[in-house]
């Protein structure tokens, strides 16, 4: 089986990502996650959560994986026990300690994360003696050294990679860059992303004068990574023995959320239908180039040459999250709006069913009391569209800017 698992910030992204065909999910509680500015779940959310995901079929996974201090462990073991009654799939850990605090207090499966670096065949193995049920690699890792790792371990330890979204410029995400310049701690979760910002070089002396790194006066973006994507390579990354397919984003907006999984569900069916004569139809590529996204690359997977971007730390986006949507309603359906649209504007539908990429004209829109609303400009109002296109909760509404 081939996993497609998506990123849930929040519920909302969470009931995205399972609306558009996520096989599995991962998210966090309140501590102990390294998205420490994602919305997370208290113990009753993930409780809720859990009974969500598994009343779909589908598996939650759960990250504890922090660079732990000792005072981190304070209360850890008792979350851990909590974690597994509530029936949490598997837990993504990166510290040794709390490996052996979840095998002496608990039966979690442990995923161990991509930040224990794991780059070789034999660390693997002593991870997977260690009792860990599946890797998630290292990103700096070529396809053929990931396939020399897959023959090396037994079919029972699972391989999981990460196929699209933001990279870190650092080793796995191993930086203290946000540390120094904001005091931010990354490896707690609180990353500021200070390798997306500007740089130049200042002489003390000369106050006042700073010299790009680069070629020109617009300053250099020597840290900046581009953004993964390898939706083209499913084939690829299966034959050499990646069965989860990890999208990065918990903190992206349930627009990202929905489009990259809605992309990533479409692909993987259509590897599972087409096997080696795979080829990404063009329109799952158009889908994930609307996201906004700064340049993509394929990583470290084919050499890892060209993996920066030089010229700019600003994505691009060019579909514009006009709205989500609530509830089905007799004669058309609710949203909530996120962007300004008007009365008169064509909006783009992303859906999981045969509604995606349909064009809905916007002819009448009403508010909750039934008043007629000409122009959409509260953000998070809830309005009522009137449209004979069949839209579920979840669908996403868009602006594309391309036309």
């Amino acid at each position: 089986m081939i996993e497609v698992l998506a990123p849930a910030g929040n519920k909302e992204k969470l009931m995205c990502a399972l609306h558009f065909g996520a096989d599995a999910v991962y998210l966090a509680g309140k501590s102990y996650g390294l998205r420490a500015f994602a919305d997370n779940f208290d113990r009753d959310e993930l409780r809720e959560a859990v009974q969500i995901i598994h009343s779909r079929g589908k598996k939650m996974y759960v990250t504890v994986n922090i660079f732990a201090h000792n005072k981190d462990f304070i209360g850890l073991a008792e979350y851990l026990k909590y974690l597994e009654s509530i029936g949490t799939d598997g837990v993504i850990v990166s510290d040794p300690g709390i490996i052996a605090l979840i095998k002496k207090e608990t039966n979690l499966t442990i995923h161990l994360s991509t930040q224990a670096n794991t780059t070789n065949k034999y660390s693997a193995a002593f991870w997977a003696e260690m009792g860990i049920k599946r890797i998630v690699l290292a990103r700096e890792l070529s396809l053929d050294e990931i396939k020399e790792i897959r023959d090396h371990l037994s079919p029972e330890v699972e391989l999981e990679a990460f196929v699209h979204g933001a990279m870190c410029i650092s080793y796995s995400g191993r930086c203290l860059l946000s540390d120094f310049t904001t005091g931010r701690h990354g490896n707690h979760g609180e990353c500021a992303q200070s390798c997306r910002w500007e740089y130049a070089i200042h002489e003390k002396s000369r106050d006042g004068e700073y010299y790009p790194i680069g070629e020109d006066g617009r300053g250099t973006y020597i840290l900046n990574s581009k953004d993964l994507n390898m939706a083209a390579y499913i084939k690829e990354l299966v034959n050499a023995g990646v069965t989860s397919l990890k999208i990065e984003g918990r903190i992206k907006s349930p627009y990202y959320v929905a489009g990259v999984v809605n992309a990533y569900r479409r692909a993987v069916d259509h590897f599972i239908k087409t096997g080696d004569d795979f080829v990404l139809p063009p329109y799952i590529q158009r889908e994930l180039e609307l996201l906004s996204h700064r340049k993509y690359c394929t990583g470290f997977y084919f050499g890892g040459k060209g993996e920066q971007c030089y010229e700019t730390s600003k994505p691009e986006q060019k579909g514009v999250f006009a709205a989500i949507v609530t509830a089905e309603a007799e004669g058309g359906f609710i949203v909530e709006m996120r962007n300004r649209f008007k009365v008169g504007d064509t909006l783009e539908v992303i859906a999981p069913d045969d509604n995606n990429g349909k064009r809905i004209t916007i002819t009448q829109m009403t508010d909750g009391e039934g008043n007629t609303v000409l122009d959409a400009n509260k953000v998070q109002q809830k309005l009522f569209i009137r449209s004979d296109v069949n839209l579920k909760p979840s669908d996403v509404l868009r602006l594309n800017m391309e036309e």
